[in-house]
């Protein structure tokens, strides 16, 4: 399988960019990842403002040239794997920029009749590691499992995506958060993850 990581975090001397070294050390001792590519969205200098005016449309967004390499490698990817922190209880804005830019109508899915469109992304899977601050029942019990949601219900099977795996890691902040059995964790996952 083809497996694409988008990494977003502004710094890679961090627990996020830790995260992605075992997502990548894992991958590249599994035989059933064929090839992986990994969008950094900072380092990229990945522009997360929409702009709409007369030359530039809200309904041509799934075929703008200037995202057309990032739409070619959603294309292109079997496996999106999405490592990020959670702030006020939701992705950092510069996804958030992403996903508005690339999860597009007539790209992602197609509307239809009826309340829900054609998601036009099916057979793929993606996996979610995220960080904070915060302890990890927190976004359950306190925000109802807005980010959950937000990201499985309402982005994830909207486009045809049905298999979404989260790591949700709390206390990362705290001396005694465990990270190095967290990483382990993701680690082990992605070494012997099949599809």
């Amino acid at each position: 399988m083809n497996m694409l990581i988008i990494y977003t975090y502004p710094n890679h001397n961090s627990l996020n960019f830790a995260f992605l070294q075992k997502v990548l050390k894992g991958s590249k001792e599994n035989d059933n990842i064929k090839e992986i590519q990994v969008l950094d969205l900072y380092e990229e200098g990945f522009n997360p403002l929409l702009v709409f005016n007369e030359q530039k449309r809200r309904r041509d967004m799934h075929k703008d040239p200037s995202i057309e390499k990032y739409r070619q490698q959603l294309t292109w990817a079997d496996k999106i794997v999405f490592i990020y922190p959670i702030w006020w209880g939701r992705p950092p804005a510069m996804l958030l920029g992403y996903i508005d830019q690339l999860f597009a109508s007539n790209f992602a899915y197609k509307d239809k009749k009826g309340y829900f469109p054609e998601g036009l992304l099916k057979g793929k899977s993606v996996v979610c590691v995220s960080t904070m601050k915060g302890p990890a029942l927190y976004p359950f019990f306190w925000l109802n499992n807005a980010h959950k949601i937000l990201m499985k219900r309402a982005l994830f099977n909207f486009v045809g995506i049905k298999k979404v795996k989260f790591f949700e890691f709390g206390n990362m902040e705290n001396p005694k958060g465990n990270q190095a059995k967290k990483m382990e964790k993701v680690y082990t996952y992605f070494k012997k993850v099949a599809n």
